[in-house]
C-alpha cells in the first residue's frame, strides 16, 4: 500500500441516543449516552474543538477525557488506516484534511466526531 492510500488520525467521539452502540468504556451501561441528544453531543464537541483550536487544551488530553471511543486511552490515536477500513463519512473527512488539521463535526453511525489527521 503506498502512503497516498493510507492516513493516520486521532479522533474524539461523542456518542448519543442515535448511536448504534449506546455503551462505551466510560459509560458501560449506556445511561448517559441514551440520554444525550445529537444536538447536545454536537454542542459538547464544538466546545471541545474550540478549546483545542484556541490552544486551551491539547487534542490528546481532550480525547483522553471526553472521547467515548476506547482509543481515548491512546489520546484518540487510531493508528494508520486505508480506504474501506472506516465508516465512509469518517474516511472521507480524514482524507479531505491536511496533516495537523482538525475536521468539523463528522456524523457516523457511531456518533459525532472531530478528527485530527496526524499522518
Amino acid at each position: 500500500m503506498s502512503s497516498g492510500n493510507q492516513v493516520r488520525a486521532s479522533h474524539i467521539l461523542i456518542k448519543h441516543q442515535g448511536s448504534r452502540r449506546k455503551a462505551s468504556w466510560k459509560d458501560p451501561e449506556g445511561r448517559v449516552i441514551s440520554n444525550t441528544t445529537r444536538d447536545s453531543a454536537v454542542s459538547q464537541l464544538k466546545a471541545i474543538r474550540d478549546d483545542i483550536v484556541s490552544g486551551k487544551t491539547k487534542f490528546e488530553d481532550a480525547a483522553s477525557r471526553y472521547s467515548d471511543c476506547s482509543s481515548a486511552k491512546r489520546g484518540g490515536d487510531l493508528g494508520p488506516f486505508g480506504r474501506g477500513q472506516m465508516q465512509k463519512p469518517f474516511e472521507e473527512a480524514t482524507f479531505a484534511i491536511k496533516i495537523g488539521e482538525i475536521s468539523d463535526i463528522v456524523d457516523t453511525d457511531s456518533g459525532v466526531h472531530i478528527i485530527l489527521r496526524t499522518g
